[in-house]
């Protein structure tokens, strides 16, 4: 039976080509839970600050005034996304749902005092623990290229969104300018895994820029939301194309589509 694969430093580094993808995952998460935030915040030159509050931006003027009464942050991590929306949305119910327990903690440390509106959950993407129609608003931050069948996870999230309810996901991309993604990718691919082997996660930071390749283009994207049932969908580029926000809604009427 095929294992899992280590790196050098015996970090734990994701195999998609193996059975064991998910478990793998979930190991690496485990294993950079304590310095995830902080290392993003870095690995990112700052730019992660801005990414989330953008991609909440342009969830305003693609939802318009639709109510938010119930959001999940799926892939939660350390919580920065959910504490956004929770500031974003103070009347809503904001769970918090990552199958990583020691991320969860730190979401839970990290987390702002919300009595009553803030609840964590352990959950995996790909069975989502929830009932049809439970929210109106979903959202994911760099979670889609480590899901093991992305369509099958954004029929998840489909599922559980009410009728007009929204799907955000922020994820990195390729850069839409050819010259930039040269310099891009002289970064992620190289730069970033030596600051990951320089604090003993060589794995993590390895698996990183090769999990970019397995990710859909924008319009593979969106042809996998209008699959999974979504009526309307856009990809909106940041930072020239290092992150893209897919905003995406279900139909008004409750029916599915596609």
């Amino acid at each position: 039976m095929a294992s899992a694969r280590t790196a050098p430093d015996g970090s734990p580094y994701p195999d998609r080509s193996l059975p064991t993808f998910e478990r793998d995952v979930r190991a690496m998460f485990t294993h950079i839970a304590q310095r995830y935030e902080w290392f993003d915040h870095v690995a990112s030159v700052g730019n992660d600050y801005l990414w989330r509050p953008r991609a909440l931006w342009d969830l305003d003027r693609f939802r318009g005034r639709a109510e938010v009464r119930d959001a999940l942050d799926l892939g939660c991590g350390t919580g920065e996304l959910a504490r956004l929306v929770g500031r974003r949305f103070p009347a809503a119910r904001v769970v918090a749902a990552d199958f990583t327990p020691a991320m969860l903690e730190k979401a839970r440390e990290r987390s702002v005092p919300r009595p009553g509106r803030t609840e964590f959950a352990r959950a995996t993407a790909m069975r989502l623990p929830f009932a049809d129609g439970s929210f109106d608003l979903v959202t994911n931050a760099f979670l889609a290229r480590n899901l093991v069948d992305l369509g099958a996870a954004l029929r998840e999230m489909r599922r559980i969104l009410r009728p007009g309810g929204v799907l955000l996901t922020l994820e990195i991309t390729e850069p839409t300018d050819p010259m930039f993604a040269r310099i891009f990718h002289a970064y992620f691919d190289r730069v970033v895994p030596t600051l990951g082997r320089v604090v003993g996660s060589s794995g993590p930071y390895r698996y990183l820029p090769e999990s970019l390749r397995h990710l859909p283009s924008r319009p593979e994207f969106l042809g996998l939301l209008g699959a999974a049932g979504f009526a309307r969908a856009v990809a909106l580029p940041q930072s020239l194309g290092i992150v893209t926000t897919y905003l995406a809604a279900t139909p008004t009427d409750g029916l599915p589509r596609g």
